[in-house]
Order: C-alpha cells, then structure tokens, then sequence
C-alpha cells in the first residue's frame, strides 16, 4: 500500500514528513489539502485530525497526525529499508537521541517557526511584522546555534556519529529562515555550517523542499 499524506505541498511539516519517506524509501501519495481556502478546519477534516492542522497520513487504515510521530512511526515501521538508523537501537544511543530531539523541539523549533511566523505567515495573511518580536527570536536563535557549535565541534550530528530523525527535525523550518528569508545564522559557526550543508543537501531533502 502507498501511504497516503494529507496536506499543503509546501508547508514544512508537510515536507518533512515526506522527506523521511523519501529516506526511507516508502512511496507516497500526497492528497492535496487547500489550508489557504481553510479545508483542514473543515468538519470532515477534523474527523481524521482533530485540531485542524496538517499533515495526518493514511497508512492503510491507520490514521496518524503530528508530523513528528509520524516520522518515528515511518522510521520504525520501515527501519530495515532506506536510511538506517534514523532512530538508534541501543538503549545508549537512543537516550542520546531522545536528548537531541529535545534540544530541537526547545533551542531550535520556537525560534525559527516564531520567525517564520512573522516574516511568511503574516505577510499571507495580511498582517504587519512585529520587528521587535523578530529581533528576540534571532537573539535566542543565535544564543542556541552558539551551544550547537559546541555540540558539533565533537560529533558529526546532534545525536552522535549517524543522522537521524533528531538531525532532519531540523530541515523545514532551518530552510525557510536560512534559505528563503536568508539571514545569515551560519556565520562564525563552522561547525554548525558544515553540519547545515550536510543535510540539507540529502538527496531526500533536495527531492522534497520545493514541494512534497
């Protein structure tokens, strides 16, 4: 069966979902749905995704939503195929990898989802930037890139020697406000730069950052 995603080609979660796929090896359909018409606050929507969000995928009547679990699911259920562990085995190496899950989901993810919110989601839906807002979450983004440098300094990846999910968490929104919106959080920080261009460039990210 091909699994299905339902969401906007281009939203981030949308994208990452469909980049563990794309490491994974696991073919997918994406089910267009139109969240600038509001569809996923539709009733039939939130039959499958109760807080109206996207992405939820459907993988042969299993029905799963919050891009990150979906993600882990993928990567469990597939794990022999595509990339490998994308989430490590050994009871070590997993808890180091729970650990950087957690440094993206606290010193990352508010920060350049915040400036995505400002600089892309306002602008779409008419509404002014909050500059003051802007310069606090750069602040903050580039007190948090300061510590990753450190991190990086010592290991290839966030959680050790091997990519994995903790590392990939970091593509959507690390892409809009580096790439898209260009500011330039990579300089002076060799590490992290070098780190950057190591998964932004997977071939599955490259197949997918344009679009699901």
């Amino acid at each position: 069966m091909v699994i299905k995603i339902y969401g906007h080609a281009i939203a981030p979660t949308v994208r990452l979902v469909a980049e563990v796929c794309k490491e994974k090896e696991i073919p997918y359909e994406l089910v267009p749905v139109a969240v600038y018409k509001g569809e996923h606050k539709s009733p039939a929507f939130k039959q499958f995704q109760p807080f109206g969000q996207v992405p939820y995928i459907d993988d042969d009547g299993f029905i799963l939503y919050e891009s990150r679990a979906i993600c882990r699911y993928l990567a469990r259920k597939y794990e022999e195929q595509g990339t490998p562990n994308l989430i490590p085995k050994e009871a070590k190496r997993e808890a180091l990898f729970e650990q950087a899950v957690s440094i993206e989901a606290s010193n990352f993810y508010p920060f350049v989802s915040g400036l995505a919110f400002e600089k892309v989601i306002k602008k779409h839906q008419g509404m002014d930037t909050d500059e003051n807002r802007v310069a606090a979450l750069l602040d903050n983004l580039n007190a948090k890139l300061s510590v990753y440098e450190v991190i990086l300094g010592k290991q290839p990846y966030l959680a050790g020697e091997d990519v994995t999910l903790a590392d990939l968490f970091h593509l959507p929104y690390g892409t809009i406000v580096i790439e898209e919106l260009g500011y330039d959080v990579l300089q002076n920080r060799p590490n992290v730069a070098r780190w950057w261009k190591e998964i932004s460039s997977r071939p599955a990210w490259q197949a997918v950052k344009n679009g699901a």
